[in-house]
């Protein structure tokens, strides 16, 4: 089928199907990649790390930190590829800019924040050591365990660089909630009444319940993931059912059930009287603050990165209607990224929808999900002072 039939087929079945589908009808384009700081690509591969996005996400502008994250996240993937010397280069290489740049660096950390990041550069140096002492040893799980310590130092650095909000958001939407910040939710999830099967498996491993950990990003997507905040502290999708899960997305929130077999019931999460809707809410990588109810293309930024985009697997995104870009109000999705469909800065989903954050523990777990699954739980477990209502 050609595009426009693909266009044609989906245009009764939301937006989200209809983007699914005209990524179907496209072909993978053969592009080389952005530059790593441009958040949708890590050398000539796709980023599909949601712990490196949400670093390259953070509203900072300090290369020198930029160049030490750069070195500790490549020490990873040479080191899964038993590539050792150069995963000891570039811990040699991260220890050199702690050393030479560390003046830098500090100098870009928030005034109220800098006594908080003396001590985790010295701990970034001690992690470096065991990083580089590690590879040369040719240890695996020693190597990522010393590399995981030491960028998550410099990823906790670079938090601390971040001071107050970095833009405003319009007047427009000040009755809707805000996160100012960052915040993590865990969800956790049963199999539903229905199922032919009553535990998870789990290559093999069978379990009564799985628990997801989803990280929100206020920093790029404040009404998105404010709105999603409110609702899980509400306690909105505690009970609810998945709606689809079809190797593509996992998705729920709709209150009208799966098939919509509670007709009756709104479609999203009613407010003195109304749905409460809120806008499309995308962010060009490059541009001082997010895109309010315009795509990318509408806005005159086609074909550009998105400082959140939907690369890792786990994305967290908003659903909506299929020609009205501000309709969204509850229905989220889960991601099941797959990088073949969608190559970097080419899918159809950044600048059309918004991402608001990722999965940080447990996205292996997803690929279980089944359409009636249930949420049993959805909790905020960090980040609700930065969740602001005026």
């Amino acid at each position: 089928a050609n595009r426009r039939d693909a266009v044609a087929a989906a245009s009764g079945l939301g937006g989200f199907a209809l983007a699914q589908a005209l990524q179907a009808a496209m072909p993978a384009p053969a592009l080389a990649a952005a530059a790593m700081n441009k958040a949708s690509s890590a050398g000539s591969a796709v980023n599909k790390d949601a712990d490196s996005l949400l670093r390259l996400g953070l509203p900072i502008n300090c290369k020198e930190v930029r160049a030490l994250q750069k070195e500790l996240e490549e020490a990873k993937g040479n080191a899964q590829k038993a590539l050792w010397s150069k995963a000891q280069s570039n811990a040699r290489n991260a220890k050199s800019l702690l050393a030479s740049k560390r003046t830098q660096i500090l100098a870009a950390v928030a005034p109220a924040n800098k006594a908080a990041a003396e001590p985790l550069l010295d701990k970034a140096v001690q992690y470096a050591d065991a990083l580089e002492a590690a590879a040369g040893e040719a240890k695996l799980d020693r190597t990522l365990e010393a590399q995981a310590n030491a960028v998550g130092a410099v990823g906790e650095v670079e938090e601390l660089m971040v001071g107050a909000f970095p833009y405003t958001v319009p007047s427009e939407y000040a009755g809707l909630p805000r996160l100012y910040g960052r915040a993590k939710v865990r969800v956790e999830l049963k199999r539903g009444p229905k199922s032919e099967e009553s535990k998870f498996d789990l290559d093999d491993e069978l379990k009564d319940k799985i628990a997801v950990t989803l990280l929100l990003d206020g920093y790029n997507a404040p009404i998105t993931a404010g709105n999603f905040l409110d609702l899980v502290k509400k306690g909105f999708y505690n009970g609810m059912e998945i709606q689809r899960s079809d190797g593509f997305v996992v998705q729920t929130g709709d209150p009208r059930g799966i098939d919509q077999e509670k007709p009756d019931n709104p479609v999203g999460y009613v407010e003195d009287g109304k749905i409460r809707k809120v806008p499309l809410e995308v962010f060009p990588a490059g541009a001082k603050s997010p895109v309010y109810g315009a795509t990318f293309d509408e806005e005159g930024y086609g074909g550009a990165a998105s400082t959140l985009p939907f690369n890792a697997y786990g994305a967290l995104g908003m659903a909506r209607e299929e020609y009205d870009a501000d309709s969204a109000s509850s229905q989220w999705f889960w991601l099941l990224f797959d990088s073949d469909l969608t190559p970097a800065g080419k899918n159809l989903l950044d600048g059309r929808y918004a991402c608001f954050g990722y999965t940080i523990e447990g996205a292996d777990y997803l690929r279980a999900v089944k359409v009636g699954d249930v949420i049993t739980s959805a909790k905020v477990i960090s980040g609700e002072e930065f969740l602001k209502y005026n």
